[in-house]
């Protein structure tokens, strides 16, 4: 099984950018502990981080046939991107959207997610271990896939 883990603008800040909202690992941390737990679960992880909101749609479009799910935090692209919520749509790959803080109890501007609409589940709030949360629902999601 191939998951591919996106994370979006911003995200390459994490461990500098608010520790006090985002925590202290760095993005490298973070992708080396989803890794470790797909290796656990039998997922093979390719972790990726852009903040260019087009690398991410191609990434996402080139994801087509190659793997079994997504994992995505787009960062402030979430709230804003009408073309990476596309992309997903238009891969029909089972994405899961990320967030290490509650959107819903930050800036209101913050409370719509582009996303949700195109991704099979959301996990927020949880800070680094929300992808791991991801992790683990996708690779049960995609096994009971092949089991039917």
């Amino acid at each position: 099984m191939k998951i591919l883990l996106i994370n979006g603008a911003n995200l390459n800040m994490l461990g500098i950018r608010e520790p006090e909202k985002y925590g202290a690992k760095s993005l490298k941390e973070i992708e080396e502990m989803v890794v470790s737990k797909g290796k656990e679960l039998g997922a093979d992880i390719d972790a990726w981080q852009s903040n260019i909101e087009g690398e991410i749609v191609e990434k996402i479009q080139k994801a087509l046939g190659k793997y079994d799910g997504i994992i995505i935090n787009a960062g402030g692209y979430t709230h804003t991107s009408v073309v990476i919520r596309d992309a997903i749509s238009a891969v029909k790959i089972p994405t899961i959207e990320v967030h290490m803080t509650n959107i819903h109890a930050r800036e209101e501007f913050r409370h719509i997610s582009l996303l949700s609409g195109v991704s099979k589940a959301i996990v927020a709030g949880f800070g680094e271990y929300s992808y791991i949360l991801a992790l683990e629902g996708l690779v049960k999601h995609i096994t009971d896939i092949h089991l039917q």
